[in-house]
């Protein structure tokens, strides 16, 4: 059994202030709490800081660029008295022409990357490693247009302008886990638009051929890939509905849009026993199906609804004016 013993505090301000007869009989808690570690972790943020502005102020104009750190009040729980470091937000402070201080957040895409997959393609059955492990590794946000680098990791569909969009992280990831693509085979890639899903899909892949029609897209993917070491990876500009004959037959071919028909030219790209992954689109809904060759033929099976714009080289007007 645990004894508590009351230990007399001498007061200091003695007839100073009133207690409450509520509470105890004194105005000193019986047990004082002193935290040096508290005092320790505001002693090196505060040197940190000051060892910042230093920098600002030896190598560069402080009132041009300086970093500050936000304390916000903190909970009893950390025993460090009424007010800690709870979270500290890292913010840019640049002055206007007129002294004013706007700030900007130094957005942590590492820490919204693993959101991402912990949020969005673990809860959707997505567990094979070689997936998780590419979409960690990739970072989403050098692949879509600046306007769109703080929403680059948001659970939906992102602009990619000109009707076209990028599909979400759960969409691209359960076609890849449908898809099952090994390190010995060749993937061609759809519509890559920047070249995110090329990026992912040649972490899986022996060599990912994409062909996208926009040129300037196309030429902006090649430089990303190249940014991002990814050496496994080429990029064609061409119709999309044509593919890339040239370096075919292909294992896999993961179209990045919505489709309401394929052209026949393209399943003759795929390999005996390959398989194929597009979003048919039927009014409203969307249905990725999955397709396997077998006998010259392709037999489908629905895998999972989602939802894209169709693609204007995949859409029946353009099926009907050929």
């Amino acid at each position: 059994m645990i004894v508590f013993k009351w230990r007399r505090v001498p007061e200091s301000n003695r007839c100073t202030r009133i207690c409450n007869p509520l509470r105890h009989h004194s105005a000193n808690s019986p047990f004082q709490v002193k935290s040096n570690t508290c005092r320790g972790v505001r002693g090196v943020l505060a040197a940190f800081q000051e060892g910042v502005q230093w920098i600002a102020c030896k190598f560069g104009d402080k009132n041009e660029f300086r970093m500050s750190w936000r304390r916000i009040i903190s909970t009893p729980w950390l025993g460090c008295g009424n007010r800690a470091v709870a979270g500290r937000v890292r913010m840019w402070h640049k002055p206007d022409i007129y002294g004013n201080e706007t700030r900007y957040p130094m957005t942590d895409f590492a820490t919204r990357r693993r959101t991402m997959v912990d949020t969005q393609v673990r809860p959707s059955d997505v567990t094979k490693f070689p997936i998780i492990e590419a979409m960690l590794s990739v970072p989403r946000e050098n692949f879509v247009p600046d306007a769109q680098r703080e929403a680059a990791y948001v659970d939906g569909l992102i602009d990619m302008g000109e009707g076209r969009a990028m599909i979400e992280p759960r969409t691209l990831a359960k076609m890849l886990d449908a898809l099952n693509i090994s390190n010995d085979e060749m993937v061609l890639d759809i519509a890559p638009a920047m070249g995110y899903s090329m990026a992912v899909a040649a972490r899986m892949a022996q060599l990912v051929v994409g062909v996208e029609s926009n040129e300037a897209l196309a030429a902006e993917a090649q430089s990303l890939l190249a940014e991002a070491d990814v050496d496994n990876a080429i990029i064609h500009v061409g119709p999309l509905e044509q593919g890339v004959a040239e370096h075919g037959p292909y294992d896999v071919i993961m179209v990045q849009g919505g489709v309401e028909q394929i052209p026949e030219g393209l399943l003759d790209q795929l390999k005996e026993h390959g398989r194929i992954a597009c979003l048919f689109v039927d009014g409203n809904l969307g249905t990725v199906r999955i397709g396997r060759k077998s006998g010259g033929q392709v037999s489908w099976r629905d895998a999972f609804n989602a939802s894209a714009p169709v693609l204007e080289s995949f859409s029946a007007e353009c099926a009907f004016s050929l």
